[in-house]
């Protein structure tokens, strides 16, 4: 039997160290390397592939493949334009939000080390009028002290280098985790914490567990639709983020109802296998874990449709935290339901019977 307290200080001081390090699209590697080397006490070997995918593996010769998954990448930016004086024109590297870049603090991701930034604006004084811009791709810049292009590439600063934000972890009001990036690597956390209990209460499965951390999936699921070829598995249970719509400005006719803190999320899409999904909903009930449901309309929009179709189909559910302010650099997620996903991964594992499978005609 599980305690209630799931995650222990040894869990946060990992999440710290794990969410503070950048991990761009494109530009995990480091990132992973932090989180296998948590997850090594607790599986018996690792798969990695050639654009940095990471997978921990429990019971690797079993013939039966059961995935948990998360994403490691976060939205950047990369360097688009040097202007002649010296300011830097960007473009996205997933889905970076162009609103909330004035005034922010950047770091500038170079050979030489990271060059810090800021995302400059005009002052308040120079916009009376009634005519005010609003932030946009083509009108926000950053300045890293230089007065001409020359300088900045003395810095090792050129177009590619890849640009993020610097702000770190917090808790907030004891209960809310905050930080940059937490779309997804709360996932990749989580996943991890069920290796870990799995190994801590001695439960032996009777399949392979492939603990899945995917790059890339904020430009289109890329990395997952890579390794579930490698890995051709039966199974995916996929955690990633959605919405708290409770916050203001979100309509709910629109984007449902889904709020931070009333548990983990079940989706409800075509890429969701339907048995799979009722096993995760009556060990939600049987174990007595809150959940809340969430209507997708064609995708989910997440790695889970990647590992769906992939292979001939394999049964695939997604389970999310519902997130505050996601792509911002506060993005808030509730400690219960952190806690409560780690509960319906780890409780959901034991009920898969693989004599049984998940066939809509058995």
């Amino acid at each position: 039997m599980m305690s209630n307290n799931i995650i222990k200080k040894e869990s946060i001081d990992f999440l710290e160290k794990y969410l503070n390090n950048a991990s761009p699209t494109g530009y995990e590697s480091e990132g992973q390397k932090i989180w296998m080397d948590y997850l090594k006490p607790y599986v018996d070997t690792f798969i990695t592939d050639n654009y940095g995918t990471a997978v921990g593996v429990i019971n690797p010769d079993a013939k039966f493949k059961v995935v948990i998954e998360g994403h490691a990448d976060e939205i950047s930016w990369y360097v688009n334009y040097i202007t002649p004086e010296g300011l830097i024109y960007v473009i996205r590297n997933g889905g970076s939000d162009h609103q909330i870049a004035p005034s922010k603090v950047v770091n500038i991701h170079t050979k030489k080390g990271v060059v810090k930034g800021v995302f400059g604006w005009p002052a308040i004084h120079t916009r009376i009028g009634g005519k005010e811009e609003t932030p946009k791709l083509d009108n926000i810049f950053i300045d890293v002290g230089c007065k001409t292009k020359e300088e900045v590439e003395k810095l090792g600063v050129h177009v590619g280098c890849v640009i993020t934000y610097p702000d770190e972890f917090f808790i907030l009001n004891e209960n809310n985790f905050v930080c940059r990036a937490l779309d997804n690597r709360m996932g990749g956390f989580m996943i991890a914490e069920v290796a870990r209990l799995l190994k801590e209460n001695e439960i032996k499965l009777d399949f392979g567990l492939y603990i899945t951390n995917s790059v890339q999936e904020e430009i289109g699921l890329r990395g997952a639709e890579m390794i579930t070829q490698t890995i051709k598995p039966n199974v995916a249970i996929v955690t990633d983020v959605c919405h708290d719509t409770t916050t203001p400005m979100i309509n709910k006719m629109k984007e449902g109802e889904t709020k931070s803190g009333d548990g983990p999320v079940i989706s409800y899409a075509p890429a969701v296998q339907n048995n799979l999904r009722e096993l995760i909903i009556e060990t939600a009930e049987s174990k007595k874990i809150p959940f809340q449901r969430l209507a997708s309309s064609r995708a989910t929009g997440t790695d889970t449709d990647a590992f769906a179709y992939s292979n001939g189909g394999v049964p695939s559910a997604l389970i999310s935290l519902a997130l505050r302010y996601m792509h911002t650099t506060v993005e808030m997620v509730h400690k219960d339901d952190v806690e409560n996903v780690i509960r319906l991964i780890y409780e959901s594992l034991l009920k898969i019977d693989p004599k049984k499978g998940f066939s809509y005609f058995n």
